[in-house]
């Protein structure tokens, strides 16, 4: 089965739909979020995610008066949290932008009023970050925009995955295999899971959301049957922010693109033959015909 995102089907059988996660990387920084979109879509990316929050809602609250050094001075997380959301005009902006670069954009809500936010701005599909898989209104508030969700899984027990997976229509969800480690070491990627998701969600598209270093576990992923990536992209991992050092640099995102249609193309059909170029080193070499 195979779910329909901006009429590109998402899916076993179908090309690896490969997302650029930009999240915060763009610091607040419109200019930033383009050239971000620019490395996606020049890459061969099929779409850019980026985050939505409603500071005073999402930020927890044993976190909104912590200090936080940034760039702009020491502040407090809430403050913070603030100074990098983009407005309604600035995500029109990028929006734009991103669909005049051949690319889906959506976001990840982290609150229900984000929702709302991002159904104004008509998105074509929402994703669950893997920290708000517990979050059932919100959850049921996305189901309720009868648009394609991407589901993250990081962070959570097969029960929460479970009970966040029953808050959707599965012919509209894609399920995304994570572990939410930044950086991720290749002993917690635990790939295995891939094909236990295939296994206890039949019929539902299973992916990996990646934050690893480097490209391997990603296009592991790909052969263990993975129909979507996610990947962080940024300029320069020395960029300050959380998510930089987990995440890609353009030449390595452009290499992954690449990687992954290699290998889905390498994959085959499982049905044994013998292929045109085996013929000339089958008359050369085999002795015994069969």
């Amino acid at each position: 089965m195979a779910v329909s995102i901006g009429g590109t089907a998402v899916g076993e059988n179908q090309p690896v739909y490969v997302i650029a996660e930009i999240g915060l990387n763009h610091n607040g920084d419109v200019d930033l979020a383009m050239q971000l979109i620019d490395v996606a879509a020049d890459a061969g990316a099929q779409a850019v995610k980026f985050q939505k929050r409603t500071p005073e809602i999402s930020t927890p609250e044993h976190m909104k008066s912590t200090p936080r050094d940034t760039p702009w001075g020491t502040m407090t997380y809430l403050e913070y949290r603030y100074r990098v959301e983009f407005s309604r005009e600035q995500y029109i902006e990028i929006g734009d932008y991103a669909t005049f670069r051949g690319l889906h954009w959506f976001a990840s809500p982290w609150d229900e009023p984000s929702v709302d936010f991002l159904e104004d701005l008509n998105v074509i599909a929402h994703k669950v970050a893997s920290a708000s898989l517990t979050d059932i209104g919100m959850l049921r508030a996305l189901a309720a925009t009868g648009k394609p969700i991407i589901l993250s899984t990081g962070m959570s027990t097969i029960d929460q995955v479970d009970a966040a997976v029953d808050c959707f229509d599965p012919d509209q969800l894609v399920v995304m295999h994570a572990t939410s480690t930044y950086p991720l070491p290749p002993e917690e990627a635990n790939l295995s899971m891939i094909r236990t998701l295939k296994g206890r969600y039949p019929g539902i598209p299973i992916g990996y959301s990646g934050h690893e270093r480097g490209l391997q576990i990603s296009i592991a992923a790909v052969a263990l049957g993975a129909v979507a990536i996610e990947r962080h992209i940024t300029l320069d991992h020395a960029m300050w922010g959380s998510d930089h050092a987990a995440s890609l640099e353009p030449q390595g995102f452009e290499q992954l693109v690449r990687d992954i249609r290699t290998v889905e193309e390498a994959m085959g059909d499982g049905v044994k033959r013998v292929f045109p170029g085996e013929i000339a080193p089958q008359a050369k070499l085999r002795r015994v015909a069969a």
